[in-house]
C-alpha cells in the first residue's frame, strides 16, 4: 500500500495497494484498466531505476498535470528528482506485500484534486511490481560490488573505477592518488588468535577506513590483509598527510580487547603521473608499500 498527503502540510491517509476502480462507468472502467495494464508493460522493460522513474512521469502526464517527481529510498541510497518542485505536492510511501520500496512525491503550483489523486493511485499500481524489480536488480548489482566480509568495494570493481577516475583526472586536470594499505603480520594474527579474530580484525580496519576518508574517496579490499583508496583531487602530500592520520587510528584499534593484540598497517602513497598506465601506477604504489615493510613496518612511505 501506500500513504498519500495532500500539499506539503497535508494530511496523511492510507491506500491500499489494489484500491477500488474510481467512480467511473463500466466502459471506461474497462478502458482505463486496459491502460494500467499496458503501463505495467511499458514500465517493465528495464531494471534501471532512473529509466523507470522517467518512464512514469512520461506515461503519467498523459493522464494528469505536474511539474516534478521525485523518488528517495534510503536503504539502497536511492534519489531520483525529474522536472521542478512545487508548491503543493502529493506523497506517497510505496510498499508491496509489506516491502518498502520507497517514497514518491509529485509536485505542482496549484491543488491536485481528488479525481486526479485517485487517478494517480490507480497508476501506482502499476508501477509497484516493475518497481520491485528493479530495486532487487540494484540490490544484486550492489552486492556483487562489495566484498561481503568488510563491505567495502571489492577487486573486481577497481579496474572499471581507476579508469573512470584516471579519465576523470586527466580531462580536468586535476590530481588523482592512491593509498595502499596493507596489515602488518596479519598472519601471524590469524595463528595466534585465530581465523575469526582476523575477520574482526579486517572489519576494524575497513570500518576504521571507512570512518576517515572523504566521502568522494573510494575503498576497496585490494586482496587478503591489504586495502586501496582512490583520492580524487588530492596530490601526494595530501594524501600522505591522510595515510598517516590513518596508521594512528589503526594503531588506536583494538578489535578484540580480550586478546591484547594491538593491529598495525604499512601505507604505500603516490599519485597518478602524466600519460600513466593504471598498471604503472599500481606499480609505483607497491613498491612504496614495499619500502614502507622494509623499513620495519607501521609507517607511510611516498612515492613522488
Amino acid at each position: 500500500m501506500y500513504s498519500q498527503s495532500q500539499s506539503i502540510s497535508g494530511s496523511l491517509k492510507t491506500v491500499v495497494t489494489h484500491p477500488a476502480h474510481p467512480t467511473i462507468n463500466p466502459e471506461s472502467k474497462h478502458r482505463f484498466a486496459a491502460k494500467v495494464l499496458a503501463l505495467t508493460g511499458i514500465l517493465q522493460t528495464t531494471l534501471e531505476t532512473n529509466e523507470l522513474m522517467a518512464l512514469f512521469a512520461q506515461e503519467l502526464s498523459h493522464f494528469i498535470d505536474f511539474d516534478g517527481l521525485s523518488y528517495h529510498f534510503e536503504e539502497l541510497s536511492i534519489a531520483i528528482d525529474l522536472g521542478e518542485q512545487a508548491a503543493h505536492s502529493c506523497h506517497y510511501q510505496l510498499i508491496v506485500s509489506g516491502e518498502q520500496l520507497g517514497e514518491l512525491r509529485l509536485y505542482r503550483m496549484h491543488r491536485f484534486d481528488e479525481s486526479e489523486l485517485e487517478m494517480v493511485e490507480n497508476l501506482l499500481a502499476a508501477l509497484l511490481y516493475p518497481l520491485r524489480n528493479t530495486l532487487l536488480y540494484h540490490r544484486a548489482v550492489q552486492t556483487s560490488m562489495l566484498d561481503p566480509l568488510t563491505g567495502v568495494k571489492n577487486r573486481s570493481t577497481l579496474d572499471s573505477s581507476l579508469r573512470r577516475e584516471m579519465e576523470l583526472s586527466r580531462r580536468q586536470g586535476t590530481t588523482l592518488s592512491v593509498i595502499l594499505i596493507d596489515i602488518d603480520h596479519f598472519k601471524l594474527v590469524n595463528d595466534r588468535c585465530g581465523h575469526l579474530y582476523g575477520d574482526q580484525a579486517l572489519r576494524a580496519v575497513a570500518q576504521c577506513i571507512e570512518g576517515t576518508i572523504r566521502e568522494s574517496d573510494m575503498l576497496f579490499r585490494y586482496g587478503g590483509e591489504e586495502f586501496l583508496i582512490l583520492l580524487s583531487g588530492t596530490g601526494t602530500n595530501g594524501a600522505g598527510l591522510l595515510a598517516e592520520r590513518l596508521r594512528k587510528r589503526v594503531a588506536e584499534l583494538t578489535p578484540h580487547p580480550e586478546k591484547k593484540m594491538h593491529l598495525t598497517v604499512s601505507l604505500g602513497v603516490t599519485s597518478l603521473r602524466p600519460e600513466e598506465s593504471g598498471e604503472a601506477l599500481f606499480e609505483r604504489v607497491d613498491g612504496a608499500l614495499y619500502r614502507a615493510k622494509q623499513a620495519g613496518r607501521n609507517q607511510v612511505s611516498l612515492e613522488p
